[in-house]
C-alpha cells in the first residue's frame, strides 16, 4: 500500500516547489491542503517509520519506508530549518541503503525526493541538489520504469518542465515532454500523470495537446476513483480535484475551446 500521500511522489512539487528558490515560477506550492487531519496522518506515519528504522538500519526495505515518510512529512514542515532536519537524515539513510543494493529502484527514488525537499531550503545551493535528483531519477527509471505509478518519469519530466535551461541549470521543454508522455504510457490510469502532462502543454502553450489531455483525463476519471480509493488516497483526490478545476476554468479560457465537463 502507498503512503498517505503517495499523490506527491508525484510532483512536490517536488520541483516546482522545490525549485522556487531558485527563481523561477512556483505554480504549484499551494495546491496541496493543508489540512491538519493530513498532518496528523503523516506525523503518525513518519514516526513509526523513524522507530522502524532505527532498529533496522541496514534493512533496505526499512530504509524505503523511512525515506517515504520523512519526504511526506516534509510537506507540513513550518520552516526551512524542520525541512532539513526531516530530508537530510533519509538522504543519508537512502546513500547509506545503497551501498547495500545499488540497484534498488526505490532508494534512488526517493532520495531524488528527499533532495528536493533540501532543495527547498537553499538559494543557490539548490543547483547543485538539482543535477543529483536528474541523476537519482534516471537511475530509477533504468531499475524499474514502473515504480510509483512511473513516478521516475513523472517527477523527471517536471523536472525538465520547471528548471532553468541551460547553462544556469538542467531545464528542458523536449526532455520534458518526452518524459510525461512516457509516464502516460506506463501508467495511464494514474490521473497524476495526466494531470502534469495537461499542466505541461498549457505551459508550453501547446492548445492541441492540452485538449487531447483534458479528454483522456476526463474519460479515466470515473474508474480511477474506484481503483483509488480509501483514506490512504484522501489527499491525492483533494490536490487531484483541485488542480483538475483549475485546468477546466483554463480550459475554458481557450478560444473556440470547452472544458470536457461542457462538452456534449
Amino acid at each position: 500500500m502507498l503512503s498517505y500521500f503517495a499523490i506527491n511522489k508525484v510532483r512536490s512539487f517536488v520541483f516546482c516547489i522545490a525549485l522556487f528558490m531558485l527563481g523561477f515560477d512556483n505554480v504549484f506550492a499551494d495546491s496541496l491542503p493543508q489540512n491538519s487531519q493530513f498532518l496528523r496522518v503523516t506525523e503518525k506515519l513518519y514516526r513509526a517509520a523513524l522507530l522502524h528504522y532505527r532498529t533496522a538500519p541496514t534493512n533496505v526495505d526499512v530504509v524505503v519506508q523511512f525515506a517515504r515518510a520523512s519526504f511526506d512529512r516534509a510537506e507540513f514542515a513550518v520552516n526551512s530549518g524542520e525541512r532539513a532536519d526531516l530530508a537530510e537524515p533519509a538522504i543519508n539513510a537512502c546513500e547509506h541503503g545503497l551501498t547495500i543494493n545499488e540497484k534498488c529502484a526505490a532508494l534512488h527514488y526517493y532520495l531524488a525526493l528527499n533532495l528536493g525537499q533540501l532543495a527547498r531550503t537553499k538559494s543557490l545551493g539548490a543547483l547543485k541538489l538539482v543535477r543529483q535528483m536528474e541523476t537519482e531519477f534516471v537511475r530509477a527509471i533504468e531499475l524499474n520504469s514502473e515504480f510509483d505509478y512511473a513516478g521516475p518519469d513523472r517527477n523527471l519530466g517536471m523536472l525538465y518542465l520547471e528548471a532553468p535551461g541551460w547553462p544556469t541549470s538542467i531545464g528542458n521543454h523536449s526532455k520534458a515532454r518526452q518524459h510525461l508522455m512516457r509516464a502516460v504510457q506506463i501508467a495511464p490510469d494514474y490521473p497524476e500523470n495526466h494531470l502534469d502532462l495537461l499542466e505541461a502543454y498549457l505551459k508550453l502553450n501547446d492548445d492541441d495537446g492540452a485538449q487531447r489531455e483534458a479528454q483522456r483525463l476526463f474519460a479515466l476519471l470515473p474508474n480511477a476513483r474506484k481503483k483509488f480509493t480509501g483514506e490512504e488516497w484522501a489527499s491525492s483526490w483533494a490536490d487531484w480535484d483541485g488542480r483538475w478545476h483549475i485546468l477546466e476554468a483554463k480550459l475554458g479560457e481557450k478560444p473556440h475551446s470547452q472544458s470536457p465537463h461542457n462538452r456534449k
